[in-house]
Order: C-alpha cells, then sequence, then structure tokens
C-alpha cells in the first residue's frame, strides 16, 4: 500500500493536472462561440453559391467547362482536413479511419492532399501517398488562407491528374457532434434537385459563360473554406468536451486518492495507538 507521502504527491499532481485541464476548457469554450458563429455565417454564403451554380446550369451548357468534365480513369485525390493540435478526443481519429476505409473501398489510386498535422502524421505511419501538406490555418482561418489550396486542387485536376477530388473533414452539428463527412469537389456537380430554385432567377452581367469562367474557381476555394471553418468549429467543441471529461475524471481519481490517504493516515494512528499502548502493558 501507498505510503502517506506517496499519496499526497500524487494528490497535488493530480490536481495541478485538473486546473491545467479546466483552463483548456474554458479557453476552448471561449474560442468555440467565435469560430460556431464563424461557421454559421458562412453556411447561407455556400447555399447561395449552389443556388447560383444552379441556375447557371439551367442557363448554359455546362458540360463545356473543364471543371464540369468527368476523367475517366484518373486517379482520385482527398483533401483530408485535420487538427494541428491534439487533446481533440477522438476527432481526428475519426476522419483518419474515414480516409482508410476510402481508400482501401476504391479500386484506383488514390493520393490525399492534408491540412493539419494530425491528419498527415496518421496517414504518414499508415503509408497513403501524401502529394501535398498545408500547415493548419489557425482559430481564426480566412478566405485567403485556402487560395494557395484551392489553386493546387483546381490546377491539378485540369492538367488531367486526377479525375475525382473529394474532401474529408470532421462536419459541425453540434456541441457534442462532430461527423466525419466525404464531399465531392471537383468535377462539380450542379445541384440535381432544382425544385425550388427557380431557372433565371438572377441577371448575369456581362453573360452567363463569363460569369461561370469567374465563379467556378470561387466556388472550389469557398466549398475548402466551409470545410475548414466546419474543422475549426469541430475542432473547438471536441476540445472543450474532452477537457471537461478530463477534469472530470481528475476530480474523480482526487476524491478516491483522498479516502485512501485518510484509510491509511487512520490505519497509520491505529499502529501507533496500538504500540503505545501494549508498551504500557510492558512496563506495568
Amino acid at each position: 500500500m501507498p505510503s502517506q507521502r506517496d499519496l499526497r504527491r500524487r494528490i497535488g499532481a493530480v490536481r495541478n493536472t485538473r486546473q491545467i485541464t479546466r483552463a483548456m476548457q474554458f479557453v476552448a469554450a471561449s474560442k468555440l462561440k467565435r469560430a460556431q458563429e464563424a461557421d454559421l455565417a458562412a453556411r447561407p454564403y455556400d447555399e447561395i453559391m449552389d443556388e447560383v451554380l444552379a441556375d447557371l446550369a439551367a442557363v448554359l451548357d455546362v458540360e463545356d467547362h473543364p471543371l464540369f468534365a468527368r476523367h475517366d480513369g484518373g486517379d482520385r485525390l482527398l483533401v483530408v482536413m485535420t487538427t494541428d493540435r491534439g487533446l481533440c478526443g477522438p476527432l481526428n481519429t475519426n476522419v483518419v479511419r474515414t480516409v482508410l476505409r476510402e481508400v482501401l473501398d476504391d479500386p484506383g489510386r488514390v493520393s490525399t492532399v492534408t491540412a493539419g498535422r494530425k491528419g498527415r502524421d496518421a496517414l504518414r505511419r499508415a503509408r497513403v501517398p501524401i502529394v501535398a501538406h498545408f500547415a493548419g490555418f489557425g482559430d481564426r482561418p480566412s478566405f485567403g488562407d485556402v487560395i494557395p489550396l484551392a489553386r493546387l486542387v483546381t490546377d491539378d485536376f485540369l492538367a488531367g491528374r486526377y479525375g475525382q477530388v473529394d474532401l474529408i473533414y470532421p462536419r459541425f452539428v453540434s456541441t457534442l457532434v462532430q461527423r466525419p463527412v466525404v464531399e465531392p469537389v471537383l468535377p462539380i456537380q450542379p445541384a440535381a434537385d432544382t425544385q425550388g430554385i427557380p431557372g433565371r432567377q438572377f441577371i448575369f452581367e456581362p453573360d452567363p459563360a463569363t460569369v461561370l469562367a469567374r465563379l467556378l474557381p470561387r466556388y472550389v476555394a469557398t466549398s475548402i473554406f466551409q470545410a475548414v471553418l466546419e474543422t475549426t468549429a469541430s475542432e473547438m467543441s471536441s476540445k472543450m468536451v474532452a477537457m471537461k471529461n478530463a477534469t472530470e475524471n481528475a476530480e474523480e481519481l482526487i476524491d478516491e486518492l483522498t479516502l485512501s490517504y485518510n484509510k491509511v493516515r487512520q490505519a497509520n494512528i491505529t499502529r501507533e495507538m496500538i504500540e503505545i499502548a501494549s508498551g504500557s502493558r510492558t512496563r506495568a
């Protein structure tokens, strides 16, 4: 059985850990509000982009544009969004597991572009081909941060290196739920369900073809930026929950160690009293 000194040291160490996890929980909670607001504010813009694209598809023969073209037999590229830092619960593990399932289920050659060190390290250990890596976009990502990634993906697709490009990222559903999703990016697919999206609801200047040529690269960048915002909100949410659970576990461990300490202390007091009583009877 541990001594009183050992138990006191363990209780002190766990208390220090609880203090750290509680501070990290509060920091993640404060960042979550900002990340959640940015994510939810960007979703309507993404939806309007889909409406504009669907309207253009109703006016033009969009199959003539190279970003709509399907390349038969081309490789598949997965753009994987994870976090740079750990302590996020199962968030990164679930995303990596989704990537590995996609790689195993695809009969063709699959390559990846990673955004976030956790995904890069995990895929490197799994020997999944990584053609490029982008550092995480921080707690406050901006649209300009994703332009190099969007340009790389678009240029490689136009060059015929890949026949399909998909995004894999954790979608923020709620504070307790972050669900990994696989979302196609290229070739661009206009919304199949156009009910409720009337054709020619927009006036295009100078003409629909010019607007389409300028819109499509931005549409790809917007899709990637939305995935980055979803990942940031999911990271802060998962980290807050993980640190809350760690704090509660530390409190339970402190209670158990304190109980053990009191038992050892009481046993030592009882033993000393018995030794004193035995010594008194011996002298008598």
